[in-house]
């Protein structure tokens, strides 16, 4: 990722070779792999993340994310409610609920925020929670990557590994993962 020395940040640390950016999410992977194989294909690309986020329960300047890709001959919204609903109840059980809200990524249209409602979260029962964002692949993209807009189409989904665990787990701070407190982390051995 190019950025030109005018969009940096002063007080960015210059500790690193500049040429170098580590990766802000995952999505590098669905473009290599667009651009490497034929559809029909579908994956999942697990991966590190970092971003300069301020710290807080919430928010890690270093987290793992997931995302998927489905990349198929007429794939459509009730597919991507399928799958992210599958998930959901797979995850977080047989009642908990999805609603996706309009929202905006760069490389989805139409492209949502995912809700999830559950009974089962502790003090977060029955609350909407932000858990992902998703959408169907942009049909720009596809045709960047050498595929034919009006031959294929795809869905796409990212989320954070850790504030899934949060969730599950009734975790009420992100940076308990980090502390090397072996008491917390024995749990997950």
């Amino acid at each position: 990722l190019y950025m030109p020395k005018a969009f940096r940040s002063a007080d960015a640390p210059r500790k690193a070779d500049e040429a170098i950016l580590l990766r802000t999410h995952t999505s590098s992977v669905q473009v290599r792999t667009m651009l490497s194989r034929k559809p029909p294909f579908r994956i999942v690309a697990p991966g590190r993340c970092f971003r300069r986020d301020a710290v807080d329960a919430t928010h890690s300047a270093n987290f793992h994310q997931v995302e998927g890709l489905w990349i198929d001959r007429n794939v459509t919204l009730a597919d991507l409610r399928g799958v992210l609903d599958f998930f959901v109840k797979e995850t977080f059980g047989a009642d908990a609920e999805i609603r996706l809200r309009p929202s905006f990524f760069p490389f989805t249209e139409p492209s949502f925020e995912m809700d999830l409602r559950s009974p089962n979260l502790g003090r977060l029962s029955d609350r909407w929670l932000e858990i992902m964002g998703c959408g169907l692949v942009d049909p720009k993209v596809l045709e960047l990557c050498g595929l034919d807009p009006n031959e294929w189409s795809g869905l796409a989904f990212g989320l954070g590994l850790e504030r899934i665990a949060m969730l599950v787990h009734g975790i009420d701070d992100i940076r308990h993962f980090y502390n090397n407190d072996t008491r917390f982390l024995r749990q997950f051995a």
